[in-house]
Formats: structure tokens, sequence, C-alpha cells
């Protein structure tokens, strides 16, 4: 084995990510799963034969996600949207413009959502042995936590995710453990990884996407992979003939490994610049607007407008939205993640009461056409429905939003399930808890 490559680290925020860079070839990203090492993975069979099969053609960026290996472990796993940043925050370390990914396990769900918020940023998208959402009952996964922080730094991984390990292995992976987290954060990162949820989402997924998944997978049934494939346009799905979710015998890999070459290497392209994008909309309106106009008078209610638009202005720009349009007295604006539009619009709402306004916030993320600096599609269509089913300073959200919003420490009330003008079905609708 040669030497270790050298470990660089991105700034995210406040955290530092480690990752390495290694290889010559198609840039690849890739998003590990339960836990990572990005110096240790190569001491490991089960890791190190994928690595190494990868760099023979890839310009290979792998990296530790926040909480695990050698990334910063002070703001524990984050969001999605807080592990989007540090994705790109690799991204840019790299100068990396654009980028095939591959997710494995529990970074699939991540994989997904950056692939279909970041399309120009993703040449193409691997998924392996992965899932939407988790199906366990809370129950079972307080039990499966609990079980993980009393086995961890003992080889708890050997023949649970890791098939085919030996004696020797174990220990190694034993090893491998203990360096790559601590039992409490196994603990705590399971349990948030298992409220993510990212059905809603896949549809929007649009560059090209190959899903693979070893047929006699112990670990994740082969089901949850062949769901993902059906839910994202156009994706290929490939059974593998395995028996392991990860196995200690690199060659066991060759497979995989042939089929993501093929994939990423092959004549498969698409537009550098997509019309078709996963976005949080958030739609904002003044209460009683014509009412509080006629009141004031023209000269007076223009003044308090210019300043509620002030308002509304600077929040986006300290949430990183984008305005994309206004109505008068209200704004539609755009955000890269659900949990940002939420606090924008919480911001909003308690800002612009000095004013003597009250403002009414929808919220949905889905998939939207992008033309030119405007939205359209129906994702804006039940923002703004959403946004008038709410009351006087308050903030609503589709189910949807709240499901992309795990470990967020935001609170939600439901509010009923609501048939939204012409939007078919009928939508689960929620209630920010300021």
């Amino acid at each position: 084995m040669g030497a270790v490559p050298e470990t660089r680290y991105a700034h995210s925020g406040e955290l530092v990510i480690a990752y390495q860079d290694t290889g010559e070839g198609v840039p690849v990203v890739w998003i590990p799963g339960f836990v990572s090492h990005v110096e240790l993975q190569r001491e490991l069979p089960c890791l190190g034969g994928i690595v190494e099969r990868l760099e023979r053609f890839a310009r290979l960026i792998t990296f530790d996600k926040r909480g695990t290996g050698l990334s910063d472990r002070s703001l524990g796993v984050g969001t999605l949207e807080d592990r989007m940043d540090d994705i790109r925050a690799v991204y840019d370390a790299c100068d990396l413009e654009r980028a095939s990914i591959i997710a494995t396990s529990e970074g699939g769900p991540l994989a997904i959502m950056f692939a279909a918020s970041y399309p120009d940023r993703v040449s193409h998208l691997v998924i392996y042995a992965s899932y939407t959402h988790f199906v366990a009952s809370k129950s079972e996964i307080q039990t499966f936590a609990a079980e993980l922080e009393r086995g961890w730094g003992a080889g708890i991984l050997a023949g649970l995710v890791v098939q085919h390990v030996d004696g020797a292995g174990k220990s190694a992976l034993a090893r491998f453990e203990r360096y790559a987290c601590t039992p409490t954060m196994m603990a705590a990162k399971h349990r948030s990884d298992a409220e993510l949820d990212v059905r809603g989402v896949l549809g929007a997924v649009s560059v090209p996407t190959l899903v693979l998944h070893n047929r006699d997978d112990p670990f994740v049934p082969i089901v949850s992979s062949r769901a993902v494939a059906r839910g994202i346009p156009s994706a290929r799905f490939k059974e593998l003939d395995g028996d392991f979710h990860c196995s200690w015998r690199p060659d066991d890999y060759g497979p995989m490994v042939r089929e993501i070459e093929e994939f990423v290497t092959g004549a498969h392209h698409v537009d550098d610049r997509s019309d078709r994008v996963l976005t949080t909309v958030m739609f904002s309106d003044i209460v009683d607007s014509t009412r509080l106009a006629a009141e004031l008078g023209d000269h007076e209610w223009r003044r308090v407008l210019d300043e509620h638009d002030r308002i509304v202005r600077a929040e986006l720009a300290r949430h990183r939205g984008r305005e994309i349009a206004t109505t008068g007295d209200g704004f539609l604006a755009a955000f890269d993640g659900p949990a940002r539009s939420i606090r924008c619009g919480l911001a909003i709402v308690d800002a612009v009461q000095r004013l003597r306004l009250q403002v009414r916030i929808g919220v949905h993320t889905g998939e939207c056409e992008v033309r030119g600096d405007d939205l359209a599609g129906i994702a804006v269509h039940i923002g703004a429905r959403v946004a008038h089913l709410a009351g006087p300073s308050e903030v609503l959200v589709t189910s949807t939003v709240r499901d992309l919003v795990a470990g967020s420490n935001l609170a939600f009330a439901p509010r009923g399930a609501h048939q939204l003008k012409g939007v078919p079905g009928e939508w689960a609708i929620l209630a920010v808890d300021a």
C-alpha cells in the first residue's frame, strides 16, 4: 500500500471539512455512507478496494461529513442544507465546477437533494445501496440507535454493515469505528438520518442517474433502491449479483466499479444549463394591505411599503434568498434550502411588526422551471396557495418542506389536509412554531 495522500480542509461556515483529492481523470465526488475517515479508509479492504479502483479512471474527491472522521464535530451532524453547504465547500476548495457524484447507503438522500438543487454542478449521479427514507418505526429506530451506541468501537459493523469479515478484520473495523465517530455521535447521527425523507424531490432530479444494488444485500433491501430508481426520471437501475452491503473482500467490488466507470465516462450528457431545478419558494404577503393603504393615504402607505420592501430584501440577503418577483405588497423568493427559507420568513414576520404590519408566509420545495431570472411550474403555484392559507404573522409549509428540514430544530403544528386550487390531490399543511 502506498503513502497516505494529503488531507486538506475546506471551510464551510464555522466548520472545516476534511477531504482528499487524488487520482486523475473525470472528476468524481464520493459521498460516504454511515461514517468515514479519509485516511483510515484506505486501510480497510471494504473501503480501500473501492477507492483504489475509482482512482484508476477518476479524479476522486473523498471527504468526511461533519461530525465524523477528521471533519469538525462541534456542531453535530447538521441538516441536509448544512451538509449540502459542506459539499459545495469541498467543490470550491477543489476548484470543481462540475463533477459526478457517487453516494453509498446513507449518503444517498444527501446526494439526491444536492443533484436536484444544483444540477449545473452534477454531471452524473450514482446511488449505491441506498433509499429515500427509513421504513422502521420510531421504537425500532431508538432500539437500533441504542445498540449502536453500546457496541460502537468494538467492531459492531462486522456482519451488520460489512459482510465476509474475518477475525482480524473485526479488530480493524473496531479501530476504524473509534476513529470515525464517537458512540454518542453515532447514535445521534442514526436518529437524525432516520428523520430524512426525500421522496418528494426524486422527480426533480434531472441529471443522468444510475442506481446500483446487490440482490442479496442483508442490510438495506433492494426494494429501497428500486423505489429510488422509479422516482427519478430516466434513472437506470442495475441489480448486481452480490450478497453484501459492504464486503471485506475488495475483489467483490469489481462489477460495481465497472458499471460506474462505464456510466460516468461513457456517452452520457446533460445540458450545461438545466431548465429544471429543485428550489424552495417562499411567498410573502401583507395582511389587509388594501384597508391599510386606504387608512394611511397614498404618501404614508408608500413610505411604509418602501420600508417593508427594504426589510424583506435585507432578510433575503441575510438568509441567502433570491428575490424573484414582487407582487405589489409581497414577494416571491427562492432559496437553495428549506430551513433557510423558513427562518427568513420568521425573521420577516418579526421585523415588519415595528411598522405595525402583519405578513403571511407560504413555503414549498419542489421542481421549478427556470426561465431566465424567473421561476415557473407547479411548485410555484403550490407556494402561492400555501401563503394564501396562512393567517396573520403565520408561516405555513407543506409536508415536503417539513420532511426536508429534519434535524433543524424547527417545530411544526399540523393545519390539516387541503385542496389547493389548480393543484391535484390533497396537501398536508403545517404551521411553523415560532
